[in-house]
């Protein structure tokens, strides 16, 4: 059996291996709910994540009860998860009994799946919050400080691994964006050649020309320059 130091060093580097390429998002979070379960005895662990529109996303969850749970929080805006993504700060329930009057749909539905303490961690860097990592125990007051602090810890590396991937893959689209304008560029440029040959003018007033086809027949540029060099595209004199 790993011992608890073992299974902590363990987490962590799993947790790091997010810098590195081929990460798997969907991979990734679902090991992340289940260390928790692991490494901080809780019952059960779930994590909901914000969509580009800020809107929050089941993402993952260490059982189907949770996952049940995580969506009814979802359907139903009431609950501890979705408290702490919009105040940005943890939220610590030791005994869902006495939160049936802040969240009465949630408390039902949680009791009634067997669940009796949660504690929701926002996930956050910095400004910027993406999601909350859900903690669930099947008895009150499952989690003291020190528990609550490896939970937030495990939520904030986590966090950094995934706003690194985002912000990768930002930039192999930005990188890919560059390329198909450069790429563009380079048709473009020798259409205005072929064109000015043709038509026996400058290269500038090729491109004018080019330009004014493209928007006559209401097209890109590019695929007018495209039909030019292919000879698909003829532009009278």
């Amino acid at each position: 059996m790993t011992d608890p130091a073992t299974g902590l060093r363990e987490t962590f580097v799993q947790l790091a291996d997010t810098l590195v390429d081929d990460f798997d998002l969907i991979e990734f979070l679902d090991q992340l709910v289940l260390r928790c379960v692991e490494l901080l005895g809780v019952c059960t662990a779930g994590l909901l994540l914000a969509d580009a529109r800020g809107t929050l996303t089941m993402a993952a969850a260490s059982d189907e009860p949770t996952r049940l749970l995580e969506l009814f929080q979802l359907q139903n805006s009431e609950g501890p998860c979705l408290d702490c993504y919009r105040n940005v700060e943890p939220v610590v329930c030791p005994d869902l009994v006495r939160a049936r009057g802040r969240w009465p749909k949630f408390t039902r539905e949680a009791e009634d799946a067997g669940f009796r303490s949660v504690y929701a961690l926002p996930m956050r860097l910095r400004e910027e919050v993406i999601g909350a990592l859900n903690l669930f125990g099947s008895r009150p007051a499952l989690l003291d400080d020190d528990g609550v602090r490896l939970g937030q810890a495990l939520a904030d590396v986590a966090t950094i691994g995934i706003l690194h991937n985002r912000l990768l893959q930002r930039q192999e689209t930005i990188t890919a964006q560059l390329q198909t304008a450069l790429n563009s560029r380079v048709v473009i440029e020798q259409a205005k050649g072929v064109l000015a040959e043709r038509l026996r003018i400058s290269v500038d007033e090729a491109f004018g020309v080019l330009r004014a086809h493209a928007r006559s027949n209401n097209l890109r540029i590019l695929v007018v320059a495209t039909g030019i060099i292919d000879r698909t595209v003829e532009i009278p004199r």
